[in-house]
């Protein structure tokens, strides 16, 4: 049986243990530390954190996001990051030698891109560029999302739990920060990598998920073959 992290309310006291506060972790009374959120406590090497069990996405500068094209002005498109907060991507910050009001032909309603928040304002307006290495527009494969605290779970340290996944299910996985995920490859195997995306979402807060998935991928990969032939 896994052993459940410890599980935290906003205010409630940490024990730093010597490590350094970071994400989550706020000083309070009498040169306490204090959780921000509900979440669960996380001690690394050399930070302590509270992941958040869910919560809304807030566009940061430097975030690589997915987004969808839902509404295309003269000069600029306007994409939906999966938060409270659209974004703007203008011509200009596109790989394409675009004309205004021509922009229709390089993205349509409904299209999905990866691309990088460039900047945003004081009442969070962003707006995002495809200029930068691996940006673009994204063609075929499935869009599934998850809770946008639970990225860096799906990631994994140093992107060992995406790759497994990717490795296991000979899939190609692009990961939003915003919680939207692009997922390619066969059908089957595509069913397979969003049902193991899911199951990290789900268990994101307990001990031993990188062996559980890796059994579960192990199972439902050696099904899958056994199906093909």
């Amino acid at each position: 049986m896994s052993k459940i992290r410890q599980i935290i309310m906003p205010g409630d006291s940490i024990e730093p243990e010597g490590l350094k506060p970071r994400n989550g972790v706020y000083k309070c009374a009498d040169d306490k530390y204090c959780s921000e959120y509900f979440g669960v406590v996380q001690k690394g090497d050399q930070y302590v954190d509270v992941v958040p069990f869910s919560g809304p996405y807030f566009p940061r500068k430097g975030d690589k996001v997915i987004g969808k094209v839902i509404e295309i002005g003269p000069s600029m498109w306007t994409i939906d990051l999966n938060s409270s907060y659209h974004s703007l991507l203008h011509m200009n910050d596109t790989p394409w030698r675009t004309q205004s009001g021509d922009l229709q032909r390089y993205l349509n309603l409904g299209d999905y891109v990866y691309a990088k928040v460039m900047s945003l304002n004081e009442i969070k307006e962003s707006w995002v560029t495809l200029k930068d290495v691996g940006l673009r527009k994204l063609e075929g494969g499935h869009i599934t999302g998850i809770s946008a605290p639970k990225v860096p779970r799906i990631i994994g340290k140093g992107g060992s739990m995406v790759n497994m996944i990717k490795d296991a299910t000979q899939t190609r996985i692009i990961v939003g920060q915003n919680g939207l995920i692009w997922v390619d490859g066969t059908p089957e195997n595509v069913m397979i990598a969003i049902s193991a995306i899911k199951m990290v979402e789900k268990e994101a807060h307990t001990v031993g998920l990188t062996d559980r998935v890796d059994e579960y991928l192990k199972t439902k990969v050696g099904d899958n073959i056994g199906n093909s032939e």
